[in-house]
Formats: C-alpha cells, sequence, structure tokens
C-alpha cells in the first residue's frame, strides 16, 4: 500500500518537474517583466519567436499570471539576449495559429510535452511593440 501512495505522490511531481525542464531547456527563452496591481515587478521565464519582423510570447492560457498582468499594465520589459527592451504587450487572437505553428517548429518536442497540458483555445499571441522612446 505504502508504495502505491508513493508512487501516487512521485508520478505528479514528475511530471511537473519534466514540464519545468522542457519549458525551461526546449530551446530559447526569455525573461518578461511585468507589474502588479501594487507596481511589484514580476518575472516569468517564456519561449519567444520572431515573425514578420517582429517578437512574439504565447500566453498558453489567458488567465495565467503573466497575462493578466500585461493585459492590465501594458508596458513590460522583455530580456533576450542579455540585453533588456522596453515593450508594449499586444495582444493578437487573429495570430494565434501561425505563433502556435512557429512554436511548434522552434520548441519541437518542448512545445508537443507543454502541449499535452496547454488548451490551445486558450492560447493568446502577444505581439511585442518597441515603447516610444
Amino acid at each position: 500500500m505504502r508504495r502505491i501512495v508513493l508512487l501516487l505522490v512521485a508520478l505528479p511531481v514528475l511530471f511537473g518537474l519534466a514540464m519545468l525542464a522542457a519549458s525551461e531547456l526546449g530551446g530559447e527563452v526569455v525573461t518578461l517583466y511585468t507589474r502588479d496591481a501594487a507596481g511589484a515587478e514580476a518575472r516569468t521565464s517564456l519561449w519567444v519567436v520572431d515573425y514578420e519582423g517582429s517578437q512574439y510570447l504565447r500566453a498558453g492560457d489567458r488567465s495565467s499570471g503573466w497575462f493578466e498582468r500585461l493585459r492590465r499594465e501594458p508596458e513590460v520589459r522583455v530580456e533576450r539576449g542579455g540585453k533588456a527592451v522596453t515593450y508594449q504587450a499586444v495582444p493578437i487572437p487573429e495570430l494565434t495559429p501561425a505563433i502556435d505553428a512557429l512554436m511548434a517548429e522552434k520548441y519541437g518536442l518542448a512545445d508537443r510535452f507543454i502541449g499535452l497540458v496547454r488548451d490551445p483555445a486558450q492560447s493568446m499571441a502577444v505581439k511585442l511593440v518597441p515603447a516610444s522612446p
């Protein structure tokens, strides 16, 4: 009985660690800096793709904390390749299928693995528009 309980506890932990490894080690990862309602900065590691001269993030779930924060305050910073730049984060629903396809192409197996727990209907492409100086 104890082995069954141990297995039931260990499987979700192992699955969670595998998800973390896939998201962090599956390819290029950028750091998104958003602000909460109180103004405190939050950091989120995300995948990024380039499309038609712009950078895009993908919210796998529209109710995720980082997506909610950027909807409330769209001015964000993104650190990519050691350089942090300020952007306006603009959700672009009509580009979501194209961004999903680019994420799948760029991140391959890691994207398919993350897709096991991501509802494609809840995905949202987010365009990073450079902030005016």
